[in-house]
C-alpha cells in the first residue's frame, strides 16, 4: 500500500517538481515506518508518478520544473574509490566524470537536491555489496557489526531549507510542519541498509558491538553550500585541532538553530538548487574496538625493565617484560598496537617473585578477537617457553571495566619485599632483633631523587606494617617488610640522604644499603586465579 495519502499531495508534487527524490519525500511527508523506503528506487518513483498522476491537473507548483539532468551509465564493474561515486537511480547509474560534469541517456535521472543521492543509490543493494566486499576483505574477525555513516554537513543546510519551503506551503492551508516532524536522514539509510548488510554479511547489525563499519560521504560540488552561516553564526564556527574543517555536521546545526528563517532565505535558495553530481564516497574503513588481555607477571632477572628503557632516544637493554609479553599478544590477536599497565612497577635489578604481579593489555584494533580458554592457555605457555625471563599465569581476557579492580588495588593493597642489606659497622644478630617488634612505623618519603624526573616534588607518608629479620653475617642481613603500597623500600633502607625519614639506617644508627631487593606477593586479588 502507497504510503502518501491525499493531504500529502500537495507537498509531493511540489517537492518532486523542485528535484527531490521519493525517499526524501517519504521523509518531509512523516512517513515514519520502514517497508516503503525499501521499495526499490525505480519503483518508488513509478508509484509516485502513479499517485500524483491522478490529480496532476489540480495541482499546480509555484515553482517551475528543474532542467533535467544529465548523468552517465557506469558499468558494474566500476570500483568504490575517493572519487567514484555510485548511484543506481531507476534504470540507470549516476556516475561523476573526471571533469566533474555528468552524462546520461537517460535524462530522468535527477539526483535530489536534498540528499545529494544518499537515499538514491547509495542505498542500493549493488553498493552494499561493494561495501561488504570491502568489509570481508578487512582480514577483521565479527559476529556482529555497528554501521557508522557520515553524510557532508551542507545536507543539513539542504534540508532545512527543503523544510522552509514546505512549511510555507502547508501554513497556506493552515497546516504545519515542525523540523522534527521529518524523518532523520540517517534514520531512513539505516532502515534500509541495516538488513541489507546483514543479510549480505550473515550477521546482525549491533549498536553495542565492538567491530564498526564506517562509511563518510563528500560533495565537492556543494561544499560552498555551509560557507554563509559562517558569516552569520561565526561563534558557532571556531577552529579545533582536531578538525579538517570548521563546516561540521554539529557546527551548521548549531547555526541553522540560530538563524532566523527570513535571514536564511536570503542567503540560501528555497527549494535548493539541483546538483549535477551525486557523493563520492571518500572511504569505507573497518575498526575494532580494543579488546583487553590480564594476567599476572613473575620477573626473575635483574638486569630486565617492566617497559623498554630508552633514554635520548636510544635502548639501554634489549627488551623489556611488556615486550615479552605484548610481542606474542599483537601477532596472535593481529592488532595494530597496545598499552600495558601493571599494578605497580619494579626497578630494573628487582625481581618480582611468589604469585607474581597484576597487568593487563590493551590490544588496539585487534583483527582476531575469538578465543578458546584452550587457546589462550597455549598462548600462556607460548610466552613462557619464549624466555627464562618472565612467567605469566592467569592469562584470560577481561573487559575494560575490570583493569579498574587493579587500579583500585596500586594505593590500597599491601605488598612483600625481601631485602639483602649491607650495614657499614659490624653487627651482631640481637642488633637487629628490635626491628622484628616495630608494627605500623610511620615514614615521611619525599620523592626519591632517582625518581625526580618522572615525579612530582612532594613528600608522602607510608607505612611499614611488619618487618622480620634473619642475620646472615656481621655486616649483611636480610630484611622481609610487609609496606603499603607505593613505598620506596630502597630509600627506606637507605634514608636518599635524609629524604625518607626515619630509615633502617637511623633506626640501627649505622650507614646501610641494599644490595637486592625481591617483590614477593603484590596483595591485588585480580585478575582472578585461574585452574592450571
Amino acid at each position: 500500500m502507497f504510503p502518501l495519502t491525499v493531504e500529502n499531495k500537495h507537498v509531493a508534487h511540489l517537492l518532486l517538481s523542485t528535484g527531490t527524490c521519493p525517499r526524501c519525500i517519504f521523509r518531509f511527508c512523516g512517513v515514519d515506518f520502514h517497508a516503503p523506503y525499501k521499495l526499490p528506487y525505480k519503483e518508488l518513483l513509478s508509484e509516485l508518478q502513479k499517485f500524483l498522476k491522478a490529480e496532476e491537473d489540480e495541482l499546480v507548483s509555484e515553482i517551475p520544473n528543474p532542467p533535467p539532468k544529465k548523468i552517465r551509465l557506469q558499468e558494474p564493474e566500476d570500483q568504490i574509490d575517493g572519487m567514484d561515486s555510485l548511484s543506481q537511480n531507476g534504470e540507470g547509474k549516476l556516475s561523476v566524470t573526471e571533469d566533474g560534469s555528468s552524462s546520461s541517456k537517460n535524462s530522468n535521472l535527477n539526483v535530489c537536491n536534498v540528499c545529494l543521492g544518499i537515499l538514491q543509490d547509495f542505498c542500493e543493494k549493488e553498493f552494499i555489496k561493494k561495501v561488504c566486499q570491502k568489509v570481508e576483505a578487512s582480514g577483521f574477525e565479527f559476529t556482529n557489526l555497528v554501521l557508522s555513516v557520515s553524510f557532508p554537513p551542507q545536507l543539513s543546510v539542504r534540508e532545512h531549507a527543503a523544510w522552509l519551503l514546505v512549511k510555507q506551503e502547508m501554513g497556506k492551508q493552515s497546516l504545519s510542519l515542525g523540523r522534527n516532524d521529518i524523518v532523520q536522514l540517517k534514520e531512513a539509510y539505516k532502515w534500509i541498509t541495516h538488513p541489507l548488510f546483514s543479510e549480505e554479511l550473515g550477521v546482525p547489525i549491533d549498536g553495542k558491538s565492538l567491530f564498526e563499519v564506517s562509511v563518510v560521504f563528500a560533495h565537492p560540488e556543494t561544499v560552498e553550500d555551509c560557507h554563509f552561516l559562517r558569516a552569520i553564526c561565526p561563534d558557532c564556527f571556531k577552529p579545533a585541532k582536531n578538525k579538517q574543517s570548521v563546516f561540521t555536521r554539529m557546527a551548521v546545526m548549531k547555526a541553522l538553530n540560530k538563524i532566523k528563517e527570513e535571514d536564511f532565505r536570503k542567503q540560501f535558495p528555497c527549494p535548493p538548487n539541483s546538483p549535477k553530481a551525486v557523493c563520492t564516497v571518500l572511504e569505507i574503513e573497518c575498526a575494532h574496538g580494543a579488546v583487553f588481555v590480564a594476567g599476572r607477571y613473575n620477573k626473575y632477572s635483574r638486569n630486565l625493565p617492566q617497559t623498554p628503557w630508552i633514554i635520548d632516544g636510544e635502548r639501554k637493554l634489549e627488551s623489556s617484560v611488556e615486550e615479552l609479553i605484548s610481542d606474542h599478544l599483537l601477532k596472535v590477536f593481529k592488532a595494530e598496537s597496545f598499552n600495558f599497565s601493571s599494578s605497580g612497577r619494579e626497578d630494573v635489578d628487582v625481581r618480582t617473585l611468589g604469585n607474581g604481579r597484576p597487568f593487563a593489555i590493551e590490544l588496539v584494533n585487534p583483527h582476531r578477537v575469538h578465543f578458546t580458554s584452550q587457546e589462550i592457555k597455549e598462548l600462556q605457555q607460548k610466552i613462557n617457553n619464549s624466555s627464562n625471563k618472565i612467567q605469566v599465569r592467569d592469562l584470560q581476557l577481561v573487559t575494560r571495566e575490570a583493569i579498574g579492580h587493579m587500579k583500585e588495588g596500586e594505593e590500597e593493597k599491601t605488598k612483600t619485599y625481601s631485602a639483602l642489606i649491607w650495614t657499614n659497622k659490624a653487627i651482631q644478630r640481637k642488633d637487629i632483633e628490635f626491628l622484628d617488634d616495630i608494627k605500623d612505623l610511620k615514614i615521611d618519603q619525599k620523592t626519591p631523587l632517582r625518581v625526580l624526573h618522572r615525579r612530582p616534588l612532594a613528600v608522602r607518608t607510608r607505612i611499614i606494617h611488619s618487618m622480620e629479620t634473619c642475620y646472615v653475617d656481621e655486616h649483611h642481613f636480610r630484611l622481609y617488610l610487609k609496606t603499603q603500597a607505593g613505598t620506596y623500600i630502597k630509600e627506606f633502607v637507605h634514608g636518599d640522604f635524609g629524604r625518607t625519614k626515619p630509615n633502617i639506617g637511623s633506626l640501627m644508627d649505622v650507614t646501610a644499603d641494599i644490595l637486592e631487593l625481591d617483590v614477593e606477593s603484590v596483595d591485588v586479588d585480580w585478575p582472578p586465579a585461574l585452574d592450571d
